[in-house]
């Protein structure tokens, strides 16, 4: 029996597109290599009708963003009967809503900051709390619309109010955590290695610091005490399974060392759909595990199932 024919799903209409279609370029290529036969599919409006036509045994899923993250394109595959990859609808859905992820995350035990959702509109005039803060789009990823508001500044980002702001009329307005932006990937029920990310003249990671080649330093594994790296790990997995995630995640970690080596470690959120471009985190972490690339997508299209 040959391998199985793959529709490795990139692209769609989010805001993330450009970081989607390099992930989809890079799995295609991979999984090509390892004896799968694959289609590229550019994901648009019309996405059940083409894979209605083109009934692969397996979607890839390569999306990043609203659509493609927030459990839409898994209701498609659940409806055409098209085992995929990745978490399902439910898991997929909560992890994009970070205030609703940082609910189930609390309820499980794991440190979250504290914040709350506001209407943009409500902080033009005064700071929703107590600067540092961090305003985030409820559901958006790759650090898209993320402002820092510094303790010196006098007024709430106006940009927040403006016409140009396109990610949702509410926002998380979340206590800033000072120290090392660290990571951590689970694959299936274990949790990998740990990931310092190093923004490189950047102030925080985001989007050119992702993507950007030199936009970033990763240290895998991370240069943390064995408690400190074993306790993102737990916290990883522990975030993983209670959000119900499936396949393949990633969960975001800062730590705050300035003052003990203990500190103060925090849970920011859970990736469902991480990156797997050429500067991706995941790749590179699982590499550190052992698991080349292409073992790794082959892991995931194997992995693949509905009702996830």
């Amino acid at each position: 029996m040959g391998k199985k024919h793959v529709a490795v799903l990139m692209g769609g209409f989010s805001s993330e597109r450009p970081v989607s279609l390099s992930s989809g370029a890079a799995c295609a290529d991979a999984l090509e290599a390892e004896g799968y036969r694959v289609t590229r599919v550019d994901v648009g409006r019309d996405v059940g009708s083409v894979l209605a036509e083109l009934k692969p045994d397996v979607a890839f899923n390569a999306l990043h963003g609203p659509f493609g993250e927030d459990g839409t394109i898994q209701g498609i595959l659940e409806y055409l009967e098209i085992p995929y990859t990745h978490s399902g609808v439910l898991a997929s859905a909560l992890a994009m809503d970070k205030e609703q992820a940082k609910t189930v995350a609390r309820a499980a035990g794991i440190p979250v900051a504290e914040s709350k959702v506001v209407d943009r509109f409500a902080i033009v005039d005064r700071h929703p709390m107590k600067p540092p803060y961090v305003v985030k789009p409820v559901s958006e990823g790759s650090s898209f619309g993320v402002v820092i508001v510094k303790e010196d500044q006098s007024h709430p980002p106006q940009i927040i109010a403006s016409p140009e702001w396109r990610y949702g009329a509410q926002v998380m307005v979340e206590r800033y955590v000072h120290g090392r932006e660290l990571t951590c990937a689970v694959m299936g029920d274990v949790a990998l290695g740990v990931t310092e990310i190093i923004p490189m003249g950047h102030s925080f990671y985001d989007y050119d610091s992702k993507y950007v080649v030199g936009g970033s330093k990763h240290e895998c594994p991370a240069k943390v005490s064995p408690n400190i790296y074993q306790k993102i790990q737990t916290l990883a997995l522990k975030a993983h399974q209670a959000i119900g995630c499936r396949g393949v995640s990633r969960s975001d970690f800062r730590y705050d060392d300035r003052h003990s080596e203990d500190g103060e470690l925090i849970w920011l959120e859970v990736n469902t759909q991480p990156g797997m471009t050429p500067t991706s985190l995941v790749p590179e972490i699982a590499a550190q595990a052992g698991h080349r690339f292409g073992e790794l997508l082959s892991w995931m299209v194997e992995d693949a199932s509905c009702l996830r």
